[in-house]
């Protein structure tokens, strides 16, 4: 594919990093955090800072037409979702899904697209001297009868994330009140990161990213979003070979498919937009590497640091409302974990270990009732396991303009009282909880957790 920018060798990806041990403040422990980046968008230490840059560039490269873009979309490059604060950040955009539920379980209307809708299309397109038209999907889509959006999520510090071990969200699951405890969810990988050993095609791992943690790697993640947001199919090298998860284009009302259509292509670049696969002979050698745009997308998202947090002075509003927040009343800390313990790095996927980190979550599915998006990953779903949402992470919740996986409000307060769920949400009892605490204690927490 001809890109705007070329992408630095994955090769390095796996390099051996070197890092010093880090301090980390657990849940129970009043100092401030050691930070491992002073700004938002800096890399790990011991990144190499000539691959992050170049990495970083093919995040934010726009794609077009000839690159095999759509034929629908949602966005031109990964940095025009992945914005607040810092390149990698969360987004404005709202993704858009439905669905319906017909006998009593989920169905996610595939033969229209579902259950992402793509709102932009290329339209008109002359290939091969043929008049092309990419169509565009209905809104709202036909026999949809559930609607709900998804705000782009941020990436700072999710490969620390993503390199510990299933065990790790079990342990976190065991430690949580039974009545708001969470579940790992556990899903398939379809594209697994080469340098992690533990992935492998037709596996599963606990499902962390994505606001249903139905993502199980960064590696599948940025394949995904390439495809699913951009358009752009890839085929990689798994283990020695081809990998066509993420190989067929979506088309406006239909379900995806790369055949012509009318005596059409998909896009004014029929077929694999980018088959890193066939170009290197269908992975001969045992061949274990992605394409080099997901690689670089993998790369530079894998290496950002967490976001900082603010110093809090004893004492202070910040102080009083940290102390609230993992009060047995409140039980925010609950959900939302720091786990000194746990939240500690691994070398899976070339990145260092020995990070410690506070994501303020515990990447589990919890029922959150009518707080749900009332979404289902796969047909066939119950309508209970529409209600399991991931428990948002709060690390760099400052930096965030929209709040709610569906982007509903701008005021922290509005969100956490929208954590009620009715009698089924996990969330219920916080937000009652919330509700009934003065309202210089309200001011309190909010304040503490603009410090995040």
């Amino acid at each position: 594919m001809t890109r705007q920018v070329r992408l630095a060798s994955l090769a390095a990806f796996g390099a051996a990093l070197a890092i010093g041990g880090l301090s980390c403040m657990g849940s129970d422990e009043p100092e401030t955090t050691t930070e491992v980046g002073a700004l938002l968008g800096d890399a790990l230490p011991g990144t190499n800072g000539t691959q992050f840059a170049a990495a970083r560039a093919n995040f934010i490269a726009t794609e077009s037409n000839p690159d095999g873009f759509g034929p629908i979309f949602n966005e031109h490059a990964c940095g025009n979702c992945h914005q607040n604060g810092s390149v990698g950040g969360a987004g404005q955009q709202i993704e858009q899904r439905y669905g319906t539920i017909t006998n009593g379980t989920f169905n996610s209307l595939a033969s229209t697209g579902g259950s992402l809708r793509q709102l932009f299309s290329i339209g008109g397109f002359n290939v091969g001297g043929l008049n092309c038209n990419s169509g565009t999907d209905n809104n709202p889509a036909a026999g949809a009868t559930l609607f709900a959006g998804r705000l782009t999520t941020p990436t700072f510090g999710l490969g620390l994330v993503d390199s510990l071990p299933d065990s790790a969200f079990s342990t976190l699951a065991g430690r949580e009140p039974t009545g708001i405890r969470g579940t790992p969810r556990l899903v398939p990988i379809a594209l697994p990161n080469p340098f992690d050993s533990s992935q492998h095609v037709g596996g599963q791992r606990v499902g962390r990213f994505g606001w249903k943690a139905n993502v199980p790697s960064l590696a599948q993640f940025a394949a995904d979003a390439y495809l699913n947001e951009m358009g752009i199919t890839t085929t990689h090298c798994s283990a020695g070979s081809p990998n066509t998860a993420f190989a067929t284009e979506n088309r406006a009302n239909h379900a995806p498919t790369n055949a012509l259509i009318n005596g059409c292509p998909d896009d004014q670049k029929p077929g694999v937009d980018d088959d890193f696969a066939g170009e290197h002979n269908n992975c001969s050698g045992g061949l274990n590497q992605l394409q080099d745009d997901v690689a670089n997308f993998l790369f530079f998202m894998a290496h950002l640091a967490p976001p900082p947090q603010v110093a809090i002075t004893a004492g202070s509003s910040q102080d009083r409302g940290r102390t609230l927040f993992n009060s047995s009343t409140l039980m925010c800390s609950g959900c939302h974990r720091s786990d000194s313990d746990v939240f500690v790095s691994t070398s899976a996927g070339g990145i260092p270990a020995g990070i410690h980190f506070q994501p303020f979550s515990d990447f589990l599915v919890h029922d959150m009732g009518t707080a749900a998006d009332q979404i289902g990953l796969n047909d066939g779903d119950s309508v209970a396991s529409t209600r399991l949402m991931r428990t948002a992470p709060l690390w760099g919740l400052r930096s965030r303009n929209l709040k709610f996986h569906d982007g509903r409000t701008t005021d922290i307060a509005t969100a956490i009282r929208d954590h009620n769920g009715g009698s089924l949400g996990q969330g219920t009892a916080a937000a009652n909880a919330f509700n009934a605490l003065s309202s210089s204690q309200q001011s309190d927490l909010v304040n503490y957790l603009n410090t995040l």
